[in-house]
């Protein structure tokens, strides 16, 4: 699985609220929506990159559709 090296939190929120995402909660974590499913993201700088990609073929992005969306 590519990694996505060196994303924080804020990068990652932006880019989700591109393809539709919005925040439903903010704490430790992140929760974003669109409707239909439901994300977490950690409050990290960075995320691990291991993570971030779970997180972004979770969505049902590919790694270089998600890098055009940062």
């Amino acid at each position: 699985m590519p990694s996505l090296p060196g994303i924080n939190h804020q990068r990652a929120v932006k880019a989700f609220k591109k393809y539709g995402f919005w925040v439903v909660r903010e704490n430790k974590h992140i929760t974003m929506t669109n409707g239909k499913r439901i994300i977490t993201i950690p409050r990290a700088n960075p995320i691990n990159p291991y993570t971030m990609a779970g997180i972004v073929t979770d969505v049902g992005l590919n790694i270089e559709e998600f890098k055009k969306l940062l």
